[in-house]
């Protein structure tokens, strides 16, 4: 399964009122795994940048002013996403804005339902709790330390590893039941094998407090002797 994280970065928050794309990065996962392969891509916008929208993400006309115009570069990035599922945060935003600079150019705009977003996903397994790119990095333990300011390449980098942790993990199947091919020292394993986990050297300190053990043993006292805490097998 191929998919593409991307973040865009623009000169304000509406097509219709003139805004248009001036950033974009893209990160090619497949099977929820980095393939390794990106895109980026600056872009003139065509227009001078808004004071708060440089204060975002530090992009300015003189910068941008040699870069490629949107219509320049839109078909490279539509082969570039090919027919992979996108996954953004706050998805409406670069959607409205991705579709806007493709009609623009003439180019086929980009179905709703491809997106993913990770927003969305976010505020359903987190309910009430902040689901920006930032909290959700502090919850995960991503490293967001390289984001002064807002960046498409690097937004798109984090938000893969967050994404990868919101459905489950970086690495969620393992592959490690049937895969054939070679493995440490040159040795192959066949498709029929089973991989087992080897035991542990030392076995993991307790992670329970003294006072979520005793909480515990009273709670089940409370229960009295029919309790399936007290059977023995």
């Amino acid at each position: 399964m191929r998919e593409i994280v991307l973040d865009t970065e623009t000169t304000g928050f509406e097509p219709s009122e003139g805004h248009r794309i001036v950033e974009i990065g893209a990160v090619e996962l497949f099977n929820h795994l980095p393939t390794g392969r990106t895109y980026h891509q600056y872009i003139n916008p065509e227009r001078s940048m808004p004071k708060e929208a440089f204060e975002v993400h530090g992009l300015g006309d003189d910068f941008l002013r040699d870069k490629p115009v949107f219509k320049a570069v839109g078909q490279a990035f539509l082969d570039f996403l090919g027919d992979a599922k996108l996954v953004i945060h706050n998805a409406a935003f670069d959607m409205k804005f991705l579709n806007a600079e493709l009609q623009w150019a003439g180019l086929p705009g980009l179905p709703w339902e491809r997106a993913v977003d990770t927003l969305a996903i976010a505020r359903q397994r987190f309910p009430g709790s902040p689901a920006s790119l930032d909290a959700l990095c502090r919850r995960f333990g991503v490293d967001n330390s390289a984001r002064e300011k807002h960046g498409a390449l690097l937004d798109s980098e984090i938000l893969a590893e967050v994404y990868l942790e919101l459905v489950g993990g970086r690495q969620p199947d393992f592959g490690l039941a049937t895969s054939a091919g070679p493995t440490t020292g040159g040795t192959t394993r066949a498709s029929g094998d089973v991989w087992r986990p080897k035991p542990r050297p030392a076995p993991l300190a307790p992670r329970i407090h003294p006072e979520e053990a005793e909480a515990h043993a009273a709670f089940i006292a409370k229960l009295g002797d029919g309790a399936i805490w007290k059977k023995r097998a």
